[in-house]
């Protein structure tokens, strides 16, 4: 497969027991088949150590705004999204086999977004708990 940012071939890697494919001494992004992104995160959120560094090229220039061809499905455009709750980062997903390409840096800025929504959301258990107030019962004399 060719890597639909800058052309290079893609290899494999294994990573969490999945097959996955970068541009290796390329840009340094990475294809995922449908459902192997979310395979890896979930794997990343249970043990912690599912770490994927990709091998770049300073180099190679890649244009962020041009339109890229999905590498599975070389007839079909990719569709830019962005990806979770706080729509910091965009991703490349084929509309056809349901893959994801993320650029070089892409999936660390995943993991750092979804860390501080956790911990987002840890802080507002804790000040929700903290804020409850009990009123005493009225006393009858």
């Amino acid at each position: 497969m060719k890597c639909p940012a800058c052309g290079n071939n893609l290899s494999q890697l294994v990573a969490a027991s999945v097959v996955l494919d970068p541009c290796n001494g390329g840009c340094g992004g990475i294809w995922f088949d449908a459902f192997e992104l979310q395979k890896v995160e979930a794997a990343q959120e249970v043990t912690g150590d599912v770490e994927i560094k990709i091998p770049r090229d300073p180099s190679v220039q890649v244009d962020q705004k041009a339109r890229r061809h999905c590498p599975k499905c070389p007839d079909v455009i990719l569709m830019r999204h962005f990806y979770s709750k706080k729509r910091q980062v965009v991703v490349d997903e084929c509309p056809s086999c349901g893959g994801f390409w993320l650029d070089a840096g892409e999936l660390e800025n995943i993991r750092s977004e979804r860390e501080s929504l956790e911990a987002e959301e840890t802080s507002k258990a804790l000040v929700t708990r903290m804020d409850v107030k009990y009123t005493p019962h009225a006393r009858l004399r």
